[in-house]
């Protein structure tokens, strides 16, 4: 055989195997890909199954806004105590935390301005005496016309003037919590009390004894938190889902399971550059651990109107996508992905992801793992 011809069967060789190799590939690969949608059971295997067939439902369902907020104090309820003439801190036995009632002595202030205010105050009403003596007798005389009415008239000023001079000094002594009926020659103090306008906590104590607190500066903040609210942060989107009146469940992290029914009582009319608005909501009952300050998280029944939904047996989760099972024909079921939403009372909405137009189609409404598996094991064989 010459070199030629042993070339030209080397050759004609190599193609024959080349090509049955390609051959082998190609068909493994079609193999490794599934390309089937569709089961078909025969009577015997429908007669043993648990599969229920049906139309799929239009209802209301419900489902859950999740959104997060922060429990608040209204200012109502927020106290920032000061003295209103200022004076040394003397003595307090105030902490963080601390309860208070209403009327109770929570500091005391002195200062030599008090001790001037008083003595103000009682000599104004010692000459009040004989100022509304000379008043009176000048009323008189004038009556009958035996004094001037200049002389009169420079009597009842100072009459009224006096009056004027006794009553905003009695103001002052009740700013500063001096009873101006009790007071007396005998009663004058250097000190006064600062006591609580509200039943509640101390917030915070800024000024320590012996400090000098002028009229702006603030002694401590108080807080009732009796009437707090919880301050939820609803996104633009989800605001209609929501309206006044609306019952939400609020809980915290550390105890999740304890949930604190709420009521929406406002909606923010100001939209933040963020896309959110705040929303007001009023706990039903007190509970003594919710503290101002304090981060909730909260869940909102959102009600959607003739969703279609499926049982929840009715889906079957494949390949990371969601399906359930359309009859075609008697005994015959297609495969068909959907997309879920909201899950209620054993059922789950539903939309086809290809806007499959399902009335007066039948679904299989209970045992599609059934069929999942049939059409699995298929594929395999």
């Amino acid at each position: 055989i010459s070199i030629m011809t042993k070339y030209i069967i080397i050759s004609i060789a190599f193609s024959i195997l080349t090509s049955c190799g390609n051959k082998q590939t190609k068909t493994e690969a079609k193999e490794e890909t599934p390309s089937e949608t569709t089961v078909e059971l025969t009577d015997a295997q429908l007669k043993n199954s648990e599969i229920k067939i049906g139309k799929i439902e239009q209802r209301n369902i419900c489902s859950l806004l999740k959104v997060n907020g922060k429990i608040e104090v209204p200012p109502q309820n927020m106290v920032s105590v000061s003295v209103p003439m200022g004076g040394y801190l003397k003595s307090t036995k105030l902490l963080a935390g601390m309860h208070i009632s209403k009327g109770e002595v929570i500091a005391r202030m002195e200062d030599q301005q008090y001790i001037q205010l008083q003595q103000d105050f009682l000599t104004a009403k010692a000459h009040f005496s004989s100022i509304e003596a000379e008043y009176n007798r000048q009323k008189e005389l004038n009556q009958s016309k035996a004094s001037s009415d200049k002389v009169f008239q420079n009597a009842q000023t100072e009459y009224l003037s006096q009056k004027i001079l006794i009553k905003s000094l009695a103001e002052k002594l009740k700013l500063i919590g001096v009873n101006p009926d009790n007071l007396n020659e005998n009663t004058i103090s250097k000190s006064i009390n600062i006591v609580s306008p509200i039943d509640g906590f101390v917030s915070q104590v800024k000024m320590n004894i012996g400090k000098y607190a002028t009229p702006t500066d603030v002694l401590f903040e108080l807080v009732n938190p009796s009437d707090i609210h919880l301050t939820l942060t609803i996104f633009e989107k989800d605001l209609y889902k929501i309206s006044i009146g609306q019952k939400i469940f609020a809980y915290n992290n550390t105890n999740p399971n304890k949930k604190y029914i709420c009521e929406i009582i406002l909606i923010g009319k100001d939209v933040t550059p963020e896309r959110t608005i705040q929303v007001q909501c009023h706990f039903e009952k007190y509970d003594k651990s919710l503290i101002s300050g304090m981060y909730m998280n909260a869940e909102v029944e959102v009600s959607t109107n003739n969703a279609f939904v499926i049982h929840n047996d009715g889906i079957v989760r494949f390949e990371g996508k969601q399906y359930v099972f359309l009859q075609t024909e008697n005994k015959k079921f297609e495969m068909q992905e959907v997309i879920t939403a909201n899950n209620e009372n054993g059922f789950t909405q539903i939309t086809f992801a290809d806007s499959t137009d399902i009335r007066n189609k039948t679904f299989v409404i209970q045992g599609a793992y059934t069929l999942l598996m049939k059409m699995k094991n298929m594929e395999e064989e």
